[in-house]
């Protein structure tokens, strides 16, 4: 299966859905299933932030108890939209789609970047463990 590592806390807020959209500077032409793993790496000072904690205590995380260096979740990948333009509090994706408010401000929408959509959401059961790697990489799922 196709996998794509993240910095958490990025990865458990979009495997969570507060965030709709995975933003990243280049395009991908795979469409299917996709798992999310999270790399080992955390952004210490996106957690620093009270409405990244509240987004993340809803769910019973902390930046304690993130899980690292794991395959989190699975979903199918949809659509990978190019973002037209950038207003400082929402954007536009090259499909016409509005993105604000959260979704916006969890993510990095400049100009010429893209919003990878996704569907079918699934938190695994059992997390498991894997050295990720940049881009999309194959791991078996068992």
């Amino acid at each position: 299966m196709k996998v794509l590592s993240m910095i958490q806390p990025w990865a458990s807020l979009f495997v969570l859905r507060e965030a709709k959209y995975e933003t990243r500077s280049w395009k991908t032409n795979y469409r299917g299933p996709l798992a999310i793993h999270t790399s080992k790496k955390m952004d210490k000072d996106t957690l620093s932030y009270a409405a990244i904690q509240s987004l993340l205590g809803k769910h019973g995380y902390t930046k304690e108890n993130l899980p690292t260096g794991k395959i989190i979740a699975v979903c199918r990948l949809e659509n990978c939209l190019r973002v037209t333009e950038n207003n400082e509090t929402w954007a536009v994706l090259e499909d016409g789609q509005v993105v604000s408010g959260n979704d916006y401000f969890l993510g990095d929408f400049k100009v010429g970047g893209y919003a990878w959509e996704v569907q079918d959401m699934k938190m695994l059961d059992e997390f498991i463990p894997a050295k990720g790697q940049l881009g999309l990489w194959e791991h078996v799922l068992k």
